[in-house]
């Protein structure tokens, strides 16, 4: 292909990505409010909320709000509540970043989660400056003022970030050294005075299992509650290595409960040294199940919000050199099997997002539904491993007119079993199947291409399709 036909094929995809975007967008909008599918209408079916973290700039990232609308139905600011943004300098408020993640949220029907007040990082200097006689009066103000202003539009705040360190000892930041461990109780009156209807948290990372720095926390919120101090919940980072999701993760999450507190799972991500493997990708599937599951067997466990829509807007990379793809979507915000895995963990579909997610695909533009209208062109890829096997599969449109949906109809090996899928539901699991775009991803302008790819276990034949056809008509290999 020529320099020229590739770029001319790009911008085709983008442009009808942009449009298929647009009107996701324009829908979501329209029915603020309401669940739709993905992971929050199956997580709402079982009481719990999925929710996600979002940056000023990603608001500019039509493919990630157009997931994150999609998926998710609480919001997590990754850095525009924090102390730096809101109060640079002393008394001087900024809260246009923040208030630009709420109107996103409450324009797709989501809550926010606000984060956080009190932290020992992302502090201006002016603060970490103070005499320690003044430390209580800063803090209390910042708490007032920045929860005042958003009473009634935050579902619940961070109200002291990481207050341990892993040894279970508390940090000696600012606010220690001028007012002792009480500075936790007053930042939560202080919170709780400024809006009673918000609920407030405690959060902090390695303390998803039974250690030293969860029996720390376990230990300060007993106190707390014995005090009478305003405390709502605790918040699980779950910042996790792949293959590390400790296994007395329910039992902690538990014990907690037990205080008359809710817990939740507020940061989770699950990162992999790089280049990632189809082994790294099943085990980090194993790995989110695991946490969906934890949650759901606690009563009180009321959520879990990964950290970041897609791998492209992580913050593992950056912090982490060596390791990513750390999220459910991959860095073009396609499934990876790990949302396969939370589906089916939520009670899903095993070769879907869910039922209304793929029912919901658009009618052919072309007048028959996957019908090419002038042709169609396949490209696949396997890795196998073992008794399992990934293949990603990308249809592209060489017709010239639009697909308003498709279903791609192909052959599994002997003994293939499809697991899970992304981008597609796929059925039935063995022999001839049929993929079915779903409801973001059925427009395929000419020149456009979908992909999407599936999860399944093998006994030694793990060869890709021999053949492909789209409404009848076999497609180019």
């Amino acid at each position: 292909m020529s320099v020229h036909a590739r770029l001319r094929h790009r911008l085709l995809a983008v442009a009808a990505a942009l449009a298929a975007v647009a009107l996701l967008l324009t829908a979501l909008s329209a029915r603020a409010g309401a669940t739709g599918g993905g992971l929050k209408s199956l997580a709402e079916a079982k009481g719990i909320y999925f929710g996600t973290a979002l940056t000023q700039g990603n608001l500019g990232v039509p493919a990630l709000t157009a997931v994150a609308a999609a998926q998710f139905d609480m919001v997590t600011p990754g850095n525009e509540m924090k102390w730096d943004t809101t109060e640079p300098s002393d008394g001087s408020y900024d809260f246009a970043p923040g208030d630009q993640i709420v109107s996103y949220a409450q324009a797709n029907g989501m809550r926010v989660r606000g984060h956080n007040l009190v932290w020992d990082s992302q502090l201006p200097s002016w603060v970490s400056s103070l005499p320690s006689a003044q430390v209580q009066s800063a803090m209390e103000g910042h708490i007032t003022t920045e929860v005042t202003h958003y009473r009634g539009q935050v579902y619940s705040w961070d109200v002291v970030n990481e207050p341990f360190n892993d040894d279970g000892t508390l940090k000696q930041d600012v606010f220690f050294n001028a007012m002792g461990s009480g500075y936790i109780a007053d930042a939560l009156r202080t919170a709780h005075a400024a809006d009673p209807g918000a609920k407030l948290y405690l959060n902090d990372y390695n303390i998803e299992g039974e250690n030293a720095k969860s029996d720390a926390m376990y230990t300060l919120v007993r106190s707390l509650k014995a005090q009478g101090v305003p405390i709502d919940g605790v918040g699980f980072e779950s910042h996790f290595i792949l293959g590390q999701v400790p296994s007395t993760m329910a039992a902690n999450l538990e014990r907690f409960t037990a205080l008359g507190v809710d817990v939740a799972v507020t940061e989770l991500d699950d990162r992999i040294p790089l280049p990632a493997t189809s082994a790294d990708l099943a085990q980090q599937a194993d790995d989110y199940a695991a946490v969906v599951q934890d949650c759901l067997a606690v009563s009180g466990c009321v959520g879990v919000s990964q950290w970041g829509v897609g791998d492209a807007d992580s913050w593992i990379p950056g912090t982490f050199p060596g390791y990513g793809a750390a999220t459910m979507f991959d860095s073009d915000y396609q499934p990876k099997p790990a949302y396969g895995a939370v589906v089916a963990a939520l009670g899903g579909s095993a070769t879907g997002p869910s039922a209304s997610a793929s029912a919901s695909a658009p009618p052919s533009a072309s007048g028959s539904p996957g019908a090419p209208a002038g042709g169609c062109q396949v490209a696949d890829s396997v890795d196998a491993w073992n008794t399992g096997m990934t293949e990603n599969i990308t249809l592209t449109n060489t017709g010239a007119t639009t697909l308003g949906a498709w279903s791609l109809v192909f052959t599994l090996g002997g003994g293939q079993a499809v697991s899970s899928t992304w981008n597609a539901a796929i059925s039935p699991s063995t022999g001839q199947v049929t993929a079915t775009n779903l409801s973001y991803n059925g427009t395929l302008a000419p020149g456009a291409s979908a992909s999407f790819g599936f999860q399944a276990t093998q006994t030694g034949d793990f060869a890709a399709p021999a053949s492909f056809s789209l409404g009848g008509v076999s497609c180019v290999g």
